[in-house]
This record gives structure tokens, sequence and C-alpha cells, in this order.
């Protein structure tokens, strides 16, 4: 709309100056005509004046952390006045619902466009092909990951096939002592791969590794991704590097293996960095300024050093949604980010324990 500031819309492939993207940001969110009724009835909560006092990603830590205001704020809320009375809303999406009740975000079209720019823009950096079509063993249903890959495959012109993979109820199997239950659940998934995979061509095969442990235990569906699949995308929980290793040197030699690191409460996810060894760690980069990180010792809140483990957090700025200063349930390692990039890149992925008072389940994701 004529109201946005042209730094707010700029092609995904173009960075902005932060100072002055984070500037604009402020100004559209805290205004009265374009900001969303969450943030103009927040505003007089806050301690200092988010327009004239936001600079730059630092000062993101001047904000609350308000994610869990999202288990029970109305989505119409969340969406910026400056959209109009018929903003382009693709869906409306939950987290996971690992520590408590899930939170919801709105995804809009500008940024489903901008994050499918970029994310494609990854994936070619990774050498994985267009023209692919996608098996996804992921969880779809209420969770904004199936329908962004649904419309990244259309993007690059394949098609998706999906699994639905219920992480919720494999949490609740486990909290419930269920064990053997969860593991019934998970073969019942790993049957339906098998059935897509034997009869469908399948480029890229994205899965959580906990699934792609059990496929790797099964030698028919080895054999058929290596004979199939140029690619397999995983994410979800956290990956050891021995594992890392082992799949891209012996499981899956002929497959491109790389990860993204995500969030609903950043609207996607951080790609891992092209061009590192099977020796390497797994790093992630954020597509900044509009998703950073910053990675601190939870007792102080301050940043750990560089090489230094701490826990992440994650803030998401863009003309659809300020989500700033976001404690996740996430340890990493905390790295250098690229040159110009104003926010840490993270590495190493493991959950924390405990969280919000919830203990931490991952499950099959």
């Amino acid at each position: 709309m004529s109201l946005s500031p042209p730094v707010l819309d700029l092609p995904f492939d173009t960075v902005p100056d932060s100072g002055e993207f984070l500037s604009a940001a402020m100004r559209w969110h805290f205004s009265p005509e374009t900001g969303s009724a969450f943030w103009l009835r927040k505003l007089d909560e806050l301690d200092f004046d988010p327009i004239t006092e936001i600079r730059d990603t630092e000062d993101l830590t001047k904000f609350p952390d308000v994610s869990s205001e999202l288990r029970d704020v109305r989505v119409e809320e969340l969406i910026p006045r400056g959209y109009g009375n018929r903003p382009d809303v693709v869906g409306v999406y939950e987290s996971g619902g690992t520590t408590g009740a899930p939170k919801r975000i709105v995804l809009l079209r500008d940024w489903l466009d901008r994050l499918l720019g970029w994310s494609s823009a990854q994936l070619d950096a990774h050498g994985v092909p267009h023209g692919l079509n996608w098996l996804c063993v992921t969880p779809t249903g209420p969770h904004m990951i199936g329908d962004v890959i649904k419309h990244q495959t259309a993007y690059r012109g394949g098609h998706t096939f999906t699994l639905d993979l219920d992480s919720r109820w494999v949490k609740r199997l486990i909290g419930d002592g269920r064990a053997a239950e969860a593991d019934a659940y998970a073969e019942h998934i790993v049957d339906q791969v098998r059935h897509a995979l034997r009869t469908q061509d399948i480029g890229v095969l994205m899965i959580t590794p906990p699934m792609l442990e059990r496929l790797a235990r099964d030698d028919e569906l080895v054999d058929l991704v290596n004979h199939k699949v140029r690619a397999i995308n995983w994410a979800g929980t956290q990956m050891d590097p021995d594992t890392r290793h082992l799949y891209r040197t012996e499981i899956f030699p002929r497959t491109i293996l790389y990860s993204g690191f995500g969030s609903t409460m950043i609207l996607g996810n951080a790609s891992e960095r092209p061009g590192l060894s099977d020796e390497d760690p797994c790093v992630y980069d954020p597509f900044a300024p509009y998703m950073s990180f910053r990675v601190i010792d939870p007792d102080t809140g301050k940043p750990v050093g560089y090489g230094e483990r701490g826990q992440v957090v994650m803030s998401h700025v863009s003309k659809s949604l300020l989500l700033p200063n976001i404690l996740e349930r996430d340890l990493a390692t905390r790295i250098e980010p690229p040159r110009g990039t104003d926010s840490d890149s993270v590495a190493d992925i493991a959950p924390v324990q405990q969280f919000d008072n919830e203990g931490v389940i991952e499950g099959v994701y």
C-alpha cells in the first residue's frame, strides 16, 4: 500500500540498511494508521519509545518477550492496519506446542513471497535442482512448515507429496509413558514413506531427524533414497555432528544433505551455510535483517562469546509482523555471522530440558 515505506518492500535479494529498515519498521508498527491493534495496545506498557529508540538489532532487547500472549490473542489483532480491510492472509499457523498450549501467528502473502524467494536462492546455493517433486514428512495441519513447502515446491516447478506427522500426538504418548504406541505410530509413518518412494518420482525428501534415523535402518528405504532422491532436507530437532557425517559420507552419499533451523515465531527458518565440509559444524545464517538471532547466557541475559554455548533469542521484524526478543527453547553455539549481517549465526542446536516450566519432549520432531 502507499502508506508503506519503500525500504519495507525491497526485493528479497536486496539487503536494506539495518538502521533505516528498523526505523521504518517501528514507524509502521507503532503508527495508529498502520500498526496492529496488538502492538498499539502494548505501546502504553513499554517504558521506551520504539519509534525513536530502536536503531539496531541490539535495541530489540528493550522489548518484552510477548510470545506467551500469542496463545490467546485474536489473530485479527496481529495484522497491521496498513494492509487495509482485506489483507491477503495465506494462513493462521500454530507453534508445535512443545512447551504448553500452542501460539498462533498470521502469515501474509507479501512475507510468504519474500521468504520463498530467499529460501529458493538458498536451495540453489546448495545445488538442489529445480523441477523436483518433494516428499514432506513433517507436521501439517495447523503448522506453517507443511503449507510453506507446498508453495516452495510449486515455486521451483515441482509437486508436493505430504505425510501428516502429528508430532503433538507422539509427544503426548511419550509424556504418558506409552512409548510402544509412539513407536508404532512412527513405523506407520515409515510405511507411508516407503509407498511414496516406491511409486513416485521423489527428488527431495524433507524429514525430521528422528524419522530419518528410522528410515536409515531400513535397507530398502536407503536404496530407494540413494536411487531416487537428489537432496534430503532435514528440519526440526537437532542432529549431532557424527550422525550428520555418517549420513553424508556412508548412508546417503549420493544425496545433498542440508538443513534449516526455524521457528513459527520468526515465520520461517535460517538456512544451513553453503560450502561447509563434512567435518564442519552445521552453521545456520538467518535471513537478516528480517530474522535475527542472539545467543545469551540464560542466567544473565548477556551475549556469550563466539564459540560458546547459550540459549537462542529470536526476532522477526518485517512489514507483516513484529515479534522481537523471543526466548526460544533451543541451546546453540554462537557463531560469527557473514560480513555485514547484524545478527548472530548459530550451530549445534539442542533443546533445553525445561522451558516455561514444562518438560521439553521432542518425539518425532
